[in-house]
């Protein structure tokens, strides 16, 4: 074969490469791109589930409080009718 194939053989297969090395790096630009979105979508809404616990947690806090004095409430009526009636 004449030394001119080989060169453009050559030559081609340097370009199929380079090609090839280029779609690489591409897909990996797009994948990385798609990570990042999906993280920040990921961060937003462990944000907001956050902000809902703790909503939550204060409601709770807030219930406890008003149990807790229900329930001294419910001790001092309780203590008043055993001094009423302590037979019972």
């Amino acid at each position: 074969m004449a030394t001119w194939i080989w060169i453009v053989i050559a030559i081609a297969a340097v370009l199929v490469v380079g090609v090839a090395v280029l779609a690489v790096f591409r897909g990996r630009e797009k994948r990385i791109a798609r990570n990042r979105e999906r993280a920040g979508e990921l961060r937003e809404e462990a944000a907001e589930r956050t902000r809902r616990a703790e909503e939550r947690g204060r409601i709770a806090n807030e219930q406890a409080q008003q149990a807790h004095a229900e329930r001294e409430e419910a001790a001092k009526v309780g203590a008043q009718a055993d001094r009423l009636d302590p037979d019972l």
